[in-house]
């Protein structure tokens, strides 16, 4: 057995390169910055070379830390930010304008045309009309390039998100392809039947020779030729659904929860499609070989980005770190409430008019309490949406599978845990997302046997047991929804 898979991480702000063995341990990492370009506001764009290069540079870099070759690699898996759009020409194999980003809202004025077609968008995808999604980013796209229509219409140009550019560019332009993980994101996609839509496409004006062939997350795509024709890529995921693999959250009812710059909750659903009332997201989260599993998604604008603001804006606390060691110098936050809806609210109220607020100040609010209310306000988001999931789903869970960087305050954990009444499971290895694909490329290898196998080795660093009083839970959670319907009311 060759001793490493090979997992591309290719994010927002960097790339990385991580090294796995068999027991799922992280061996080797490299990582790059990637710069993120702003031309107007509310625009998101990024090189699209700079993000093949900073891969070339990451795998480089990965093989020279663990002073190996690429023979000594089994195979490779991708995970990618998911909706970022590139469009490039099919000739010289180069892009046609900048990738435009997954945060970027300067398609949003084409999604507004489309806003009588938003119960049929959602059937058929599992999406709500929204920038956020690959399909008004390409119609974006070539309507701002010289004759970009007739150009896509006549084969000449093609589509993919990161994971199909970094594919092409690996396979030298052999392979123009998907995961359906990422064909889920880009609001042309028909999550029920697994293919291009028609329907969709005529809609966006999106000619179909555009778009890559979509394959399973766990798939032999190709060679890597343009490192080694040997080794080739067997694993491809978005970001969120990697990391749903990666935690191992194999079975209906099982969810994850990444605790990020902002907080991205998946659970898994099974093998059927169940569309939200409540603004959850419904997506294909992977699919092996003839067992397609689905999940629903919510997401909080504001996570960990609180502590930044308190830690950068405030100066309450110099490293993000110190934000634990400060809250629990109190033991409660005495009644006052932080909402920090900076950017507005994600799941399940989506009002992108909101602000921040606090409630509950008195003359005696310390600092401490401050400091302890933003943490437990990053929980009490995560209780909204988790709460919405087990209502829409009707699966009991008993545990939330975590991970990104705030997992590392064990306070917000142990509070999270006691808010939900569920056990919190962190797990021994932390990069999740990139293990979630180094597990979809080594089941399609044979590095692993079955689901079985990487189970059996998955393992846990902490895992956080509810010690608070349901009643106290119940008090508290009630005064976090009078903040909330305040927060929602007051709009200057």
């Amino acid at each position: 057995m060759k001793k490493f898979i090979l997992a591309i991480d290719q994010g927002t702000t960097s790339t990385r390169a991580i090294l796995f063995n068999h027991e799922g341990e992280l061996c080797y990492v490299a990582q790059r910055e990637v710069e993120c370009l702003f031309p107007k506001s509310g625009w998101v764009e990024a090189d699209a070379l700079s993000l093949w290069v900073s891969v070339i540079d990451v795998v480089n870099e990965v093989l020279v830390k663990a002073n190996i070759k690429m023979d000594e690699i089994d195979s490779i898996g991708i995970t990618n930010q998911r909706e970022t759009t590139i469009v490039w020409d099919k000739k010289t194999g180069l892009p046609v304008y900048h990738a435009v980003i997954w945060q970027s809202r300067q398609s949003d004025y084409i999604c507004d045309k489309f806003e009588k077609y938003k119960e049929l968008i959602h059937s058929k995808t599992g999406l709500l009309i929204n920038p956020y999604f690959s399909a008004s980013k390409i119609r974006f796209i070539l309507d701002h390039i010289p004759h970009g229509q007739e150009r896509a219409e006549n084969g000449e140009l093609l589509f993919g998100t990161v994971d199909s550019w970094i594919i092409y560019k690996l396979s030298q332009g052999k392979v123009h392809a998907t995961d359906v993980s990422n064909a889920s994101r880009t609001m042309l996609f028909n999550i029920n039947n697994l293919k291009w839509d028609d329907e969709l496409c005529s809609l966006f004006n999106i000619p179909k020779c555009m778009l890559p062939k979509v394959y399973d997350c766990s798939f032999d795509y190709g060679a890597a030729s343009f490192f080694d024709k040997n080794v080739h890529i067997r694993g491809v995921a978005g970001d969120q659904q990697s990391a749903l693999f990666g935690q191992t959250c194999f079975t209906k009812g099982e969810c994850k929860n990444t605790y990020g710059t902002g907080c991205f909750m998946l659970m898994n659903i099974g093998d059927k499609p169940l569309l939200s009332s409540k603004g959850l997201l419904t997506t294909v989260a992977w699919k092996i070989q003839d067992k397609v599993v689905y999940a629903l998604e919510g997401s909080v604008f504001v996570g960990g980005a609180i502590v930044q603001w308190v830690r950068d804006e405030l100066q309450m606390i110099r490293t993000a770190k110190e934000s634990e060691e400060v809250a629990r110098g109190c033991e409660s936050t005495n009644g006052v409430y932080v909402v920090p809806s900076f950017v507005g609210l994600g799941t399940p109220y989506w009002d992108d008019d909101v602000r921040g607020s606090v409630f509950g100040l008195t003359r005696g609010t310390s600092k401490e309490q401050f400091v302890r209310a933003c943490l437990e306000g990053i929980a009490y988001q995560c209780k909204d949406v988790y709460d919405i999931m087990k209502k829409e789903a009707h699966i009991p869970t008993k545990s939330l599978k975590v991970d990104g960087g705030a997992t590392s305050n064990k306070l917000l954990m142990q509070f999270q845990s006691d808010i939900l009444q569920i056990d919190i499971k962190l797990p021994r290895c932390l990069e999740t997302t990139a293990l979630g694909v180094a597990y979809f490329a080594g089941l399609n290898s044979g590095y692993y046997k079955n689901l079985q196998e990487i189970i059996e080795i998955h393992s846990y660093q902490a895992i956080f047991e509810p010690k608070m009083e349901k009643e106290e839970v119940k008090e508290r959670y009630k005064g976090w929804k009078k903040a909330i319907k305040a927060t929602r009311v007051f709009k200057i």
